[in-house]
């Protein structure tokens, strides 16, 4: 009794969060409502905070979706012995990924903004750390002599420029970019990183 009514949440589970995404997909992270889940899912509103507590932890499980599916993307590239290229090739599947499943992220981006970091669930966090792994070896034949630890803060800056940079890419819909605001993100991505380098330190 107990394994199929565990197996029937567990179906409710997995029919929110692929209709969930279909509606991000489709019309992006600002429709992501609990109503409007309800309504296209045809679970009620108290299903789904049953299910999840709370939207915040429902945009978590889709967000962990998301960094999975992107470093399975990042994992498809054959590295060569050249870490500068492999390094180049690594960010171009990134960009173009990001910029491929543009509400996907903006969804994942836009949350970071709004959440002030402590409580994130260690699942979610590890899948952070697994992206920033994926080029772990080619980054660190460029930096070479520095010790483990800034060599772990100097990807922890990277990654954090790069969700940044990539961010405001997906968000411009098309058209030119302003090289003023691009030079602001950048000198505001390098402010953010040495304030990661302080924390740390």
């Amino acid at each position: 009794m107990t394994d199929t009514k565990d197996n029937k949440k567990a179906e409710i589970r997995a029919l929110l969060i692929k209709t969930g995404r279909e509606l991000v997909v489709q019309k992006g992270a600002e429709f992501l409502t609990a109503r409007k889940l309800s309504e296209a899912s045809g679970c009620s509103v108290g299903t789904i905070y049953n299910q999840f507590a709370n939207m915040d932890n429902f945009v978590i499980a889709q967000n962990m979706l998301t960094l999975d599916d992107l470093v399975l993307a990042m994992r498809q590239i054959v590295p060569s012995q050249d870490s500068y290229k492999n390094l180049n090739m690594y960010a171009d599947v990134y960009a173009g990924w990001v910029l491929g499943h543009e509400n996907l992220w903006f969804l994942l981006f836009n949350f970071h903004l709004h959440h002030k970091g402590c409580g994130l669930p260690a699942a979610y966090l590890r899948r952070f750390v697994r992206l920033a792994e994926v080029w772990k070896t080619d980054f660190e034949r460029e930096v070479g002599r520095f010790g483990r630890k800034e060599k772990k803060l100097f990807r922890q800056v990277l990654m954090l420029a790069m969700f940044s940079l990539s961010s405001f890419l997906a968000t411009q819909q098309g058209g030119k970019h302003s090289r003023k605001n691009i030079c602001k993100l950048l000198l505001n991505c390098y402010l953010a990183g040495l304030k990661v380098l302080r924390q740390e330190g």
